[in-house]
């Protein structure tokens, strides 16, 4: 009021004063106004300055409070008191209207100075340094989906964020932020909240009669022949346990037979195994992964992954059903809030190869983002396993043989580290597999994938003694397989040991009888073999004991010399990959193979190993380390690492 009087005299002495003599009007004029422009400057800093602070005083909050909440792991949702006496009334309503004027204001500076933020976070008072954080939790929610891989991206490097950061981001995510999350290589654990708890077991049961109880309540009628042995075995076997335990001896005769390898082992565990063996084979059925999510499989199977933890059999077969279930996207959702994703994230991490690789299996089959492919049981990718930005130009696939599998039999050559079952961090040392260790790193554009599949030397030790799964079988159901996981899409070039290359051969063939699998016949570029018996092996011939040479399973008849399936396979093939002009390159062992400790047997003689057109080129290797070579720099693996680079050359330049 002071202020406004003083302008209206001041206004009033210039209207009615005389006029001065003309030389000073001029400078008279000049200190009138700023006599009253400073007066209006000084007197509008003091109000504005009056009415900051007084606003500061009343939105004062307590920083020391605030500090303690953001150093929290969790956060905390703000809750309304019960009290009604306290939300009625004229002090309750002002603070009300308060707060909305407020957060208006917030939010209004926050969209000058920082750009919009999204609806959900357009009421929240966060610090400078925390608006990275929310920034990046909406753009991972965006439309865009470069936007979105850019966003999880950016969260995978950070390295700068406090714990609470990290937690806010673990549980603000949505599921294909956390997967791609889980995806990232770099990305920090504290991303992974952990498993929530799990629910108490049963009285009077154990985690083996629960296991028992959920394969009991998967539909029994219209399976595969193996689906219900493994199941009636599992079924039947836990009362010869309890017999066990009581002082019998467990499984001496009956179904469990082909597994009492060793009356030392323990009953409870192996009937697990046997457990697990059947719910495997009933995750391959859509239908009953759902009933195992329904009868609480997800939880109960984590119980057991982390009872057995030093057992890497319970967990493999656990991780081969979680990435059947992840096959069918409607159960993503269930797999990811019953806390498997942490779980996958530190078996990803694992230097062990194969945890490594079951866990890349599930991760992928639940990133729908960036992997379009389904991996189903026995398809594993080697490399690239997580997300990277290198651009994949083409697939190399290996097809291990008899009694082999999709990562030991491309091991490097044995050696005392590797016999001791210790697995070494330096993989320039010695890799338990030479295509996810040497090949990536040489070739980082190529997809790498292994396959495996079920062999036995005698239907007396068939994992399923139902199965009779002859070469033509095989490959029609690999093949299947292969093509869901996109193969025929890009170049490729196959990789096959032993039986290995029959099963290559084979597929192709078929797949040229199939217009659908046509991008297979037109993408294949060439072929290695390793020591494959394209006319016949002398192991058909002979048995490690008297087992084998009463019961030789089907594979291994299928390898005799005189086998007519085995001459049209191999003429077939010849004129076939004269016609598509296919590269071939081909390894044949020159020394012996000790098959027990009685036979020193040549598995496959040179002329066997002669396919008919390309190099055949004769190693001083026996038949099982044909495909391992002693170090990166032996003749085996930089002649086939030649081959695949002049093979695949122009796919890889463009």
């Amino acid at each position: 009021m002071s202020l406004a009087a003083y302008c209206i005299i001041c206004c009033r002495r210039m209207g009615t004063s005389t006029p001065p003599p003309k030389s000073n009007t001029y400078w008279r004029d000049v200190r009138n106004i700023i006599k009253f422009t400073g007066s209006l400057i000084l007197g509008g800093s003091l109000f504005i300055t009056y009415e900051v602070l007084a606003l500061k005083k009343s939105l004062t909050l307590d920083t020391q409070v605030v500090e303690k909440e953001k150093m929290k792991s969790y956060i905390y949702v703000h809750t309304v008191s019960l009290d009604k006496r306290e939300n009625h009334g004229i002090t309750y309503q002002a603070r009300k209207e308060l707060h909305k004027a407020v957060r208006k204001v917030l939010a209004t500076s926050a969209r000058i100075l920082r750009g919009p933020f999204a609806d959900t976070f357009s009421t929240i008072d966060i610090e400078d340094h925390e608006c990275a954080v929310w920034l990046l939790l909406r753009k991972s929610k965006s439309d865009d989906r470069a936007a979105r891989l850019q966003a999880v991206q950016e969260m995978a490097e950070t390295r700068h964020w406090h714990d609470y950061q990290y937690r806010i981001i673990a549980q603000a995510c949505d599921l294909r932020t956390l997967i791609g999350l889980a995806r990232s290589k770099d990305s920090d654990l504290r991303f992974f909240l952990c498993p929530p708890p799990l629910p108490s077991l049963k009285e009077d049961s154990s985690v083996e009669e629960e296991l028992r109880q959920l394969l009991a309540s998967l539909p029994q009628t219209d399976l595969d022949e193996c689906i219900q042995y493994f199941t009636s075995l599992a079924l039947s076997e836990s009362s010869q346990s309890l017999a066990a335990q009581k002082g019998g001896l467990w499984c001496f005769g009956g179904n469990g037979l082909p597994y009492a390898e060793s009356f030392g082992e323990v009953p409870s565990a192996t009937v697990e195994m046997f457990c697990l063996e059947a719910l495997v084979k009933h995750s391959e059925i859509p239908t009953h992964c759902d009933k195992i999510e329904a009868n609480g499989g997800l939880q109960l199977l984590q119980r057991l992954y982390q009872l057995h933890k030093d057992c890497p059999k319970v967990q493999r077969n656990i991780m081969r059903i979680l990435g059947n279930m992840a096959l069918n996207e409607h159960l993503h959702s269930t797999i990811v809030r019953s806390g498997w994703v942490s779980i996958l994230v530190e078996a990803i991490k694992s230097h062990h190869i194969m945890e490594a690789s079951h866990a890349a299996r599930t991760l992928a089959n639940l990133d729908r983002e960036t992997v379009q492919d389904k991996y189903q049981d026995g398809v594993y990718v080697l490399h690239p396993q997580y997300r990277t930005s290198q651009p994949i130009k083409a697939d190399v696939l290996f097809i291990h043989g008899l009694m082999g599998a999709a990562f030991k039999t491309w091991r490097q050559q044995d050696n005392d580290q590797n016999l001791t079952g210790k697995v070494s961090e330096d993989e320039t040392k010695y890799t338990t597999c030479w295509p996810k260790s040497w090949l990536a790193r040489d070739c980082p554009a190529l997809r790498i994938i292994s396959v495996e599949y079920d062999t036995s030397l005698s239907d007396w030790r068939a994992r399923c003694p139902m199965e009779r799964k002859s070469i033509a079988f095989r490959s029609n159901e690999l093949l299947r397989k292969l093509r869901a996981a996109g193969v025929g899409d890009r170049p490729m070039i196959w990789v096959s040991h032993s039986m290995g290359g029959l099963l290559v051969k084979k597929m192709l063939l078929e797949a040229s009888k199939k217009p659908e699998m046509s991008t297979i016949i037109n993408n294949t570029r060439g072929i290695i073999f390793y020591s494959v018996p394209h006319h016949g092996s002398h192991l058909a011939e002979y048995s490690v004991n008297i087992r084998y040479l009463l019961f030789p399973s089907l594979e291994v008849k299928e390898l005799s010399k005189d086998s007519p399936a085995l001459k049209t396979l191999q003429d077939d093939f010849l004129e076939f990959a004269k016609d598509r002009n296919f590269q071939v390159l081909s390894f044949v062992e020159t020394l012996p193979t000790y098959i027990g400790s009685m036979i020193k047997l040549h598995v496959v003689p040179l002329e066997s190993a002669d396919l008919g057109i390309g190099d055949l080129i004769p190693v001083d290797v026996n038949h099982l380390n044909i495909c391992k070579p002693k170090k990166k720099d032996a003749f085996l693996y930089q002649r086939t690492l030649q081959f695949i680079r002049d093979t695949l050359a122009k796919d890889l330049e463009n």
